[in-house]
């Protein structure tokens, strides 16, 4: 059977990682090497202020991993990260389609990636201004509805 590549999104508790990221990396590696897991790449993706509570934490360190490993193999890996809760307080496993691995891996590896991929949700600088087809054509817009709405009243 085909191994496949995944996609594994972990939020660390910042108290337990306390300035050692690495520490922490290593416990999360060992966890994989132990289930014949092989990693591809591994980083911190970005520490935030979370929008809720999350066991009482309201800040947290996300940490990516992709790892390569037979389907059969993944079941165990994650009950394994679920007895972390001291250090692991939530987690998200993906399987990467084939055709995206090298892509994604790619990102992962990049070390600005992540503020490359918060200066995409901003918008064009254009539309910040007002030119173009930004919010204008929205406000537009809804001043007719309420011209609209008025010509009924």
């Amino acid at each position: 059977m085909p191994a496949n590549v995944y996609e594994c999104m972990f939020l660390l508790d910042t108290n337990k990682v306390a300035g050692d990221v690495q520490a922490a990396a290593k416990q999360l590696h060992t966890v994989l090497e132990k289930n014949h897991a092989e990693i591809l790449a591994s980083r911190p993706w970005d520490e935030r202020r979370l929008a809720y509570p999350i066991k009482g934490h309201k800040k947290g360190l996300y940490y990516l991993i992709y790892y390569r490993t037979e389907g059969k193999n993944l079941a165990v890996i994650e009950h394994d990260f679920s007895l972390m809760r001291d250090l692991v307080l939530r987690m998200l496993t993906l399987n990467v389609d084939p055709k995206l691995v090298d892509a994604m891996l790619a990102m992962a590896r990049d070390e600005h990636a992540g503020v490359a991929l918060v200066t995409v949700n901003e918008p064009p600088e254009d539309e910040a201004l007002g030119v173009g087809g930004g919010d204008g054509d929205r406000q537009r817009r809804g001043g007719g509805r309420r011209m609209a709405e008025a010509e009924k009243d």
